[in-house]
């Protein structure tokens, strides 16, 4: 998917005709997974959570989503839209989507230890994993 700077409007999940919401492959619980992401799909549509968008890509692959947030008013995130992708696995809801941040989500405290001492934040993001090596 991309997610360019350009990309200022999202699609609507009308976008995609409903006969080509599929992409489960056929298998024992592709008519289930099917079903469970279509139902969900109507949930978010006729019921939708502020701030969040969820909906199958543009290409109609009902396995493939595309969601966004929206910062919220009370954090450094707001007026940001995050964007993520969904990928589910042909027997969901029993196996979980993989689901990944298309924005750059970056930590505050992160951000200022790195910029002081990068040799000091790479010793205290890796310090647990020596401490457990040297045990």
């Amino acid at each position: 998917m991309d997610f360019s700077a350009e990309d200022n409007q999202n699609s609507a999940p009308g976008d995609v005709p409903a006969g080509k919401l599929g992409g489960v492959r056929k298998g024992p619980d592709s008519q289930s997974t099917t079903k469970r992401l279509q139902t969900e799909l109507m949930q978010l549509m006729t019921s939708p959570a502020p701030g969040v968008s969820a909906f199958p890509s543009s290409d109609g692959n009902l396995l493939s989503w595309t969601a966004t947030i929206e910062g919220p008013d009370d954090t450094p995130y707001k007026g940001l839209t995050m964007k993520l992708s969904f990928s589910f696995p042909s027997n969901y809801p029993y196996a979980p989507p993989v689901v990944l941040f298309k924005t750059p989500i970056y930590h505050p405290n992160a951000a200022e230890l790195w910029d002081k001492d990068p040799e000091e934040f790479q010793k205290k993001v890796t310090g647990r994993h020596q401490d457990i090596d040297d045990e």
